[in-house]
């Protein structure tokens, strides 16, 4: 499947802006994204990442996300805090400390976090979730896109479909990262991979 052929589908046939709960892993990664979907979408940024550490990694990841949202001025985008809960990131991943960064453990990474942002979405009556992670060209796409469509179908919540990568995404976050002068991160966010990178 061609998910992003997929979400340009879904855009033509809006005769309305839905409103959309999107996870967000970082503001390098959310700047083309929210470039590419703000005409369409009432958005929310959701920045859910328990992976991340330390603590202060997390924070000036945190910040730099509002500081582009707020830098970027539209009136249909905002943001939306959450605990930290780094906690339930460890609780998931035992046993797969020692995997390779991509390997095993990163699906259960996905997964927390996009299950948390569908139970976000219905809990707030979002119409759509989805998720900013489909822009790295580090990520497997068909995998995130596959446990979206699986947890929207338990949550009950529409699943936008995405990968945001292509048709230079990834290389116009790149640039719009530089214009904003984002801090852009060396790692995913989880030491265990940033200790296990081939």
């Amino acid at each position: 499947m061609n998910y992003q052929n997929e979400l340009d589908n879904l855009i033509k046939s809006l005769d309305y802006k839905p409103t959309l709960l999107l996870h967000s892993c970082c503001g390098p990664c959310s700047t083309e994204v929210l470039t590419y979907l703000a005409p369409f979408f009432n958005i929310t940024v959701l920045y859910y990442n328990p992976n991340i550490e330390p603590f202060e990694e997390y924070l000036k990841r945190k910040n730099e996300q509002i500081r582009f949202i707020n830098e970027f001025k539209h009136d249909n985008i905002k943001f939306l805090d959450c605990d930290y809960e780094n906690e339930v990131f460890h609780e998931n991943v035992k046993g797969l400390e020692n995997e390779r960064e991509g390997k095993a453990r990163c699906p259960v990474c996905f997964r927390v976090r996009l299950d948390y942002t569908a139970r976000k979405a219905k809990e707030l009556n979002f119409e759509y979730f989805g998720t900013t992670l489909t822009v790295s060209p580090h990520k497997n796409s068909k995998q995130i896109n596959i446990l979206g469509g699986i947890i929207g179908d338990k949550y009950n919540v529409k699943y936008l479909f995405s990968d945001f990568k292509k048709k230079d995404g990834y290389k116009k976050s790149v640039e719009l990262a530089k214009k904003y002068n984002l801090y852009r991160q060396d790692y995913c966010g989880c030491l265990y991979g940033k200790n296990n990178m081939d």
